[in-house]
């Protein structure tokens, strides 16, 4: 970026009460101070008409976003998963978030484009310990200890994860075939007799065509620290109330720096982009069947937004093992490894066989 000086960002409220930090509380949707009780709300708070302003892709590429849009943060890099967390400058030791792995903070700077919105938390970590466990309850075959030991067990991370959203018009050319179903009617001999059947074929035809699809707000995530199908299970996300980027909705809890940059992100956008072209180009040719020999797509109106989304995160060392759970900030579904009890494994296969012997002696004193 072109900005020459970036001023670190520290996100801590003090109480005009008694001085003592204060949080962000998810259920009252507002700062409290856990010392004497004091609360303050966040000004501006809610969503804005007309939604959160777009920055433009190309400028952002070619560095020439305003400083306003950068800033710096001091980050730790975990050395099991290479998760960059956001820490107070006070801290200079933590566990990772992620992984669990004891870590020593650096005092280095993150120099990155600064988030416009994010979905403030709105479960309290009561609740997403609630869900947790009762995810875990719900999987017949996972160990009891570690569904009690997730119950009181550690304290549960708020971290605000970061994503991109795009914006873009395309406007796609393409060339291909229709297939049109048609039937013939045939004789046949089968089983020595003769059989009349009728038997599909498929005509087709050239065709041409274009297709206009606007995309709003496609969601990629901008963190390499937990894998994609877990994050990916976490959704659907309300976009519609994201709120203006406020340091205060961060107070009490971690901000994890994007480690997909901009324009790799915007690589997997296309991706999910040119998917969809290509289900408007079948839709487009109609008919029965669709082949589709070429698609050229021109892409306009590039924008894009940094947005931190929350995740209240759960790493347990469980008999030697890490077992990492994420739960949804809004709503509470959950996703994460599905741990197996060898015992309760054993214990289904050991009844199985025993109620199939007892099938079976049932069986043959019947006959």
């Amino acid at each position: 970026m072109t900005a020459e000086t970036v001023s670190d960002v520290e996100h801590r409220f003090p109480c005009n009460t008694c001085g003592s930090d204060l949080r962000f509380d998810p259920r009252e949707h507002q700062l409290i101070c856990d010392h004497c009780g004091n609360q303050e709300p966040i000004e501006g708070a809610g969503p804005v008409a007309g939604g959160i302003k777009e920055l433009d892709f190309r400028a952002a590429i070619d560095q020439t976003l305003s400083q306003e849009e950068i800033e710096e943060t001091r980050v730790t890099s975990c050395p099991n998963c290479g998760a960059q967390t956001e820490f107070d400058s006070d801290i200079h030791a933590a566990e990772c978030p992620f992984c669990a792995t004891p870590v020593v903070t650096d005092t280095g700077t993150h120099r990155h484009i600064k988030p416009r919105g994010l979905l403030p938390f709105a479960l309290d970590e009561g609740n997403a310990r609630s869900a947790l466990t009762d995810w875990l309850g719900s999987l017949w075959f996972a160990p009891n200890g570690l569904t009690e030991y997730a119950r009181k067990g550690r304290k549960m991370n708020g971290i605000y994860v970061p994503y991109w959203t795009f914006d873009a018009d395309t406007k796609s050319s393409y060339h291909g075939q229709r297939g049109t179903h048609y039937y013939e009617t045939r004789t046949v001999i089968r089983d020595g007799e003769r059989k009349t059947v009728r038997v599909r074929k498929t005509r087709w035809r050239p065709v041409s065509g274009r297709v206009a699809r606007f995309f709003d707000d496609v969601l990629v995530l901008a963190s390499r620290s937990l894998p994609k199908k877990y994050t990916d299970g976490l959704e659907p996300w309300d976009l519609s109330a994201l709120e203006p980027y406020k340091p205060e909705y961060l107070a009490g809890f971690r901000a994890e720096g994007y480690q997909v940059e901009l324009a790799d992100g915007f690589t997997e956008a296309r991706g999910y982009m040119d998917r969809m072209i290509r289900r408007d180009v079948k839709y487009d040719i109609g008919g029965d069947e669709q082949r589709i020999s070429t698609v050229s797509t021109t892409v306009s109106d590039v924008t894009f937004k940094h947005i931190l989304l929350p995740v209240w995160l759960a790493a347990y060392k469980y008999r030697g093992k890490t077992y990492r759970f994420v739960v949804n900030g809004r709503t509470g579904r959950v996703q994460g490894e599905r741990p197996y009890s060898a015992w309760k494994i054993a214990f289904a296969v050991l009844l199985g066989l025993i109620l199939a012997l007892i099938a079976g002696f049932v069986i043959a004193n019947n006959q």
